[in-house]
């Protein structure tokens, strides 16, 4: 049973049998999604959100009815008058990123933070998933 999946194809699929299905593929809107690392220790499932020159205040992190999401929003900014732009290829107006995750993920747990251009959120594992194997000695 995968405790993380995306789109709901476990991580484990989308690792060992395809090229991850994100990589070149836009958003319906036709904007690129951001890439996205998924690691898993003992105790939690780390996600990396590559999204360089945004700011932390234009994310958007939920969780709701099994599913985490993540988005990200461009604010407007005024340009200068006196300020002409001749070629624009940051196009990042928006993203989105869904993934399902089930019951063994501590969802009051979950910590994000941005920094260097990625966003690294933490969902800690419930306890009773962080208990590892025992041996059982026989007398």
């Amino acid at each position: 049973m995968s405790i993380l999946k995306q789109n709901n194809i476990s991580v484990f699929d989308e690792l060992f049998n395809a090229f991850p299905s994100n990589f070149g593929s836009t958003t319906p809107s036709g904007y690129p999604t951001a890439a996205v690392n998924i690691h898993e220790t003992t105790d939690a499932f780390h996600l990396e959100l590559n999204a360089p020159g945004r700011n932390k205040e234009d994310f958007a992190i939920n969780v709701d009815k099994g599913l985490l999401t993540i988005s990200f929003e461009k604010k407007e900014t005024n340009e200068e008058k006196n300020y002409k732009t001749i070629r624009k290829e940051f196009t990042y107006k928006s993203f989105k990123r869904t993934f399902s995750i089930d019951e063994n993920i501590n969802v009051d747990g979950i910590q994000a933070r941005y920094e260097n251009g990625v966003l690294k959120l933490l969902l800690p594992k419930k306890e009773e998933v962080k208990n590892a194997p025992k041996q059982i000695a026989i007398d």
